[in-house]
């Protein structure tokens, strides 16, 4: 007699959703994917979000492991650095690792119809769209949906997965059934897309294998290179600046002061048309624990952990999710009651993580990658990471080329930092050491006594008002 294969709903067709589906199904089980939205592979026009996505080694770990690394790399572009416009014009790169080392610029909707189109070609796997979540019961398994005919459908399965985004309708209902703690935070910056076209040529206007950004310290724009040969502009900016550009000749005048030599690649009439059909969109960051329920519920990618786009890691992270899932299920067997605590109780700690780094990277992307300081150090981890790589790995290497757990990267990080101090304060004093020795020897070969010195230095101390001291 065979043993009975698990069934599972999954709440959520998105990224996380499609990509779990597959993990889900190719261990064996029964899984029915439910998306409130029509299917995307006939969609005319997408609704929401078309931020290019930022895919690294975690992304790609999850994806080579159900067989879907080689299809999407085929449609992604390679981008080994960031490309630095300041705002006279100049352009200068920062690499983001070693040479050979590069994050790719997908398209999100090709990117899901991919991952559709292989969990349904899996006998195991059910897509319904077009069918909203009513309701879960965590002590039955019984999911409720209705469809876009208003028929009601019930579904009683093993295990109840929210892939369904930070509004989850699934961690809504977790939170009737269970104290789950919840923190979300809304930042004071929106975003708003932009778009550069090809060339009449259908060329790439600028620099093909870059993440391009436009950094202005409170604000900053980036652009994502198109396998159109467009790129994808993304402009981040608190919502009162936002707000007070009321006109196209505000738009002009705002752009020409800070962002000059994009006007040319967007064109000035494009520009005005988006910008002044456009909404500014908000950015919210989202943390809850835990991230099951009973041993029938779990939430994960953006449900469990939204977070703002500035590390290239909200999609990485959600896939690497799905591996973390798989290897507790392989741990314990499927059995939900173990492996499912197991699952929050390790991935928690790593999604706090990356959303505290994705709020920490846009000051470094906006305005840190200004700073001479800020080069100084970057260039001082890469040789530090050349001489001793197994030892020595720079923050953003860790988090976008290794899977070193999020929450690791952070510590290690701090650990290099208290190192960096103690080397640079050591080599402080032995500099004041030697400025020392040479200030005495002068003052031996020039007949100064020690005493006449610090006299003098009393002196010196005592000719300064009160207030200085």
């Amino acid at each position: 007699m065979s043993e009975r294969k698990p069934r599972v709903v999954v709440v959520g067709g998105g990224l996380v959703g499609a990509l779990n589906t597959c993990f889900l199904a190719k261990r064996g089980f029964i899984v029915d994917l439910y998306e409130k939205r029509s299917d995307i592979r006939k969609a005319e026009h997408v609704k929401g979000r078309s931020i290019n996505l930022a895919l690294s080694t975690r992304g790609r770990t999850a994806l080579r492991m159900v067989g879907l690394e080689d299809t999407v790399l085929e449609n992604g572009i390679r981008m080994h650095a960031r490309m630095i416009h300041d705002p006279d014009g100049s352009r200068r790169p920062i690499l983001y690792g070693k040479e050979d080392q590069y994050i790719m610029s997908v398209d999100r909707r090709r990117l899901n119809e991919v991952l559709l189109t292989a969990a349904e070609k899996n006998p195991n796997v059910t897509c319904h769209f077009e069918h909203k979540l009513v309701s879960c019961d965590f002590k039955t398994g019984e999911a409720e949906f209705i469809n876009n005919e208003g028929k009601r459908i019930k579904k009683t399965v093993d295990l109840i997965v929210g892939n369904d985004g930070a509004f989850s309708g699934v961690r809504k209902e977790m939170m009737k059934a269970t104290l789950l703690d919840y923190q979300q935070q809304y930042i004071p910056h929106g975003y708003m897309e932009l778009t550069i076209p090809p060339s009449p040529k259908d060329e790439y206007l600028m620099e093909t294998n870059y993440l391009h950004i436009w950094p202005r310290n409170e604000f900053m724009m980036i652009a994502l290179p198109n396998l159109d040969k467009s790129f994808t502009c993304t402009l981040f900016m608190p919502f009162e600046i936002f707000n007070s550009i009321k006109t196209e000749e505000d738009l002009m005048n705002f752009f020409r002061d800070k962002f000059p030599d994009s006007i040319p690649l967007m064109g000035e009439e494009t520009l005005k048309q988006i910008f002044m059909s456009s909404k500014a969109l908000p950015m919210v960051s989202i943390k809850c624990s835990p991230y099951h329920v009973e041993d029938k519920g779990l939430i994960m990618g953006d449900a469990a952990h939204a977070m703002v786009p500035f590390y290239g890691q909200g999609m990485n992270a959600g896939f690497e999710d799905c591996i973390a899932l798989d290897e507790m299920l392989d741990l314990y067997k499927n059995d939900f009651s173990k492996a499912l605590p197991a699952y929050s109780e390790t991935r928690t700690v790593d999604a706090h993580a990356i959303c505290d780094l994705a709020m920490y990277n846009y000051v470094e992307m906006r305005k840190s990658v200004n700073s001479k300081l800020f080069l100084m150090r970057k260039k001082l981890d890469n040789l530090l990471f050349t001489i001793f790589p197994n030892s020595w790995i720079p923050l953003y290497t860790m988090v976008a080329f290794t899977r070193t757990r999020y929450h690791l990267c952070i510590a290690r990080r701090k650990h290099q930092d208290e190192i960096l101090t103690k080397v640079l304060s050591g080599g402080m004093m032995v500099l004041l050491g030697v400025c020392a020795l040479s200030g005495l020897r002068i003052c031996n070969q020039r007949g100064i006594t020690f005493q006449t010195l610090t006299d003098k230095a009393m002196e010196l101390w005592e000719s300064f008002p009160p207030v200085n001291r």
